[in-house]
């Protein structure tokens, strides 16, 4: 029986000088040389031009006024209004979350009849546009003064009177029906997801429904429902907006009224209304990534790169290339 025949490259014999030339054929076959892309250059010279100079006009441009900026930027009502928007979007989005989890779980229950409740939840205050909502919700008093928790056609043990609620309340209120609705749909989905095999992982083992909807449901859900919800405060941030309409003087409503006020400097105002939700989001994004970046650990080989260290690794890979250019110049 014969032996295996190992095949091994020849060897480069060195000139008399010592050192292999770089033109040697076998060099040439060896040396791997990435593809030069010249049009990839030019296009994205030709973007950083158009980029440049759409950015030098605005900063240029007169009409904007910009030296009217920063004094309406840090304006007290524009401040205040800020954290009044603050507050509509934080309380409606734990509220709304755990209304939609509830809704949720509604939603995939085996009872028809709450099955159909929650439906039917969904269907009312997805189909309602939001102002429409806001103004329902602020002549709510009018229909029901009062509302009471007690027995049916007998004693009332508690009540809370709708005439008392505060601009604030209502906004709070009508927006969390609303991004419940739209939050249970987003974690039902994130539960749907969830590969069945891991279902019936967890009734082998012997866990409660309780135990595997927290242990084994919800962890992998979230990796769905994370993105999308994220998505979905963003939009709550534009939605508070509307808070105006319920005579909440929220960052929308104090950029409004200023402008009422200074109708010459309308330009800049509005630009600090931009740039007070652009930040706001800004941050929500920021939030987002690092919650998505937690959530992805155990479902892929590598967890995204944070911007440091994405701006890392492109100032090493440059200076690697630089490098070696510099070195295949001189003919290493």
């Amino acid at each position: 029986m014969s032996e295996p025949v190992t095949l091994k490259p020849s060897p480069v014999i060195a000139p008399p000088g010592g050192r292999v030339s770089r033109f040697d054929p076998q060099v040439a076959q060896r040396r791997v040389t990435p593809r030069l892309r010249p049009w990839r250059w030019i296009v994205s010279a030709v973007v950083l031009v158009v980029l440049a100079q759409f950015i030098s006009g605005i900063f240029t441009n007169t009409h904007y006024e910009w030296h009217k900026f920063w004094p309406f930027f840090t304006r007290q009502s524009i401040l205040d209004g800020v954290v009044v928007t603050l507050q509509v979007v934080g309380l409606s989005a734990v509220f709304g979350l755990v209304l939609g989890v509830i809704v949720a779980l509604g939603r995939l229950s085996t009872n028809p009849l709450i099955a159909g409740l929650a439906w039917a939840y969904v269907w009312f205050f997805r189909a309602l546009p939001l102002p429409l909502l806001l103004i329902i919700t602020f002549n709510f008093s009018y229909f029901y003064p009062r509302l009471g928790v007690g027995v049916p056609w007998g004693p009332v043990f508690a009540e809370v009177r709708l005439s008392t609620l505060t601009p604030l309340a209502i906004g709070v209120i009508a927006l969390s029906l609303n991004e419940a609705a739209y939050a249970a749909e987003v974690i039902r989905g994130g539960i749907l997801s969830v590969e069945h095999g891991q279902i019936e992982a967890a009734n082998a083992l012997g866990l409660s429904k309780a135990r595997q909807l927290r242990r084994v449901v919800l962890p992998q859900a979230l990796r769905s429902i994370v993105p999308a919800y994220g998505n979905q405060l963003i939009g709550l941030i534009k939605a508070s907006s509307l808070v105006y309409y319920v005579s909440l003087l929220d960052l929308f409503g104090a950029v409004f009224v200023l402008e009422a006020r200074h109708p010459e400097s309308l330009v800049p105002i509005l630009i600090v209304g931009a740039a007070w939700y652009l930040l706001l989001t800004a941050v929500l994004s920021v939030v987002q990534f690092y919650v998505e970046r937690y959530f992805a650990r155990g479902s892929v080989h590598a967890l995204p790169l944070t911007p440091v260290q994405r701006l890392r690794r492109f100032t090493v890979d440059s200076w690697g290339r630089f490098v070696g250019v510099r070195l295949t110049r001189r003919g290493f």
